[in-house]
């Protein structure tokens, strides 16, 4: 039977969770997840894991943040003074906004404190200084 290997497309369901238990994503009722194997579509642990498993393979893998959205980086929070930030745009703790660096590119952050002169967003991945576990099946290799 044929095994994993670099350049693989293979295609897995998975539960991800947190070390707490809850689910935080979740393949099910969806189309397996497709992905190149070493190519970086996934997070570095998931690509490390994959080499080796067969067709039907199960296995759970346990990821620490160094290997999954890395760790929180301070520097990606940042306070900015509240009246740079549109009336029409809420500003409510735990709101997804989108902000556009000076390059142009779409950065999606979080906005994590306000109070009556500054509105705080962090630009860390949500998952950033998590382990992350996985329990993983393997359904195809292409």
């Amino acid at each position: 039977m044929t095994e994993v290997k670099n350049g693989d497309t293979v295609h897995i369901h998975y539960k991800g969770t947190l070390t707490d238990g809850s689910v935080f994503d979740s393949s099910e009722g969806r189309d397996p997840l497709s992905f190149t194997v070493g190519a970086g579509q996934v997070i570095p642990g998931m690509d490390a894991e994959m080499a080796g498993m067969k067709v039907g393979d199960k296995k759970t893998i346990n990821i620490a943040c160094e290997k999954a959205y890395g760790p929180i980086n301070p520097a990606a929070r940042q306070a900015i003074p509240r009246e740079g930030i549109p009336d029409d745009i809420p500003l409510e703790v735990g709101t997804q906004l989108q902000m556009q660096t000076p390059e142009g590119q779409v950065l999606p952050v979080t906005v994590v404190e306000v109070d009556d002169a500054t509105v705080t967003l962090d630009a860390n991945h949500p998952l950033a200084g998590q382990d992350l576990n996985f329990d993983i099946e393997l359904v195809s290799i292409a």
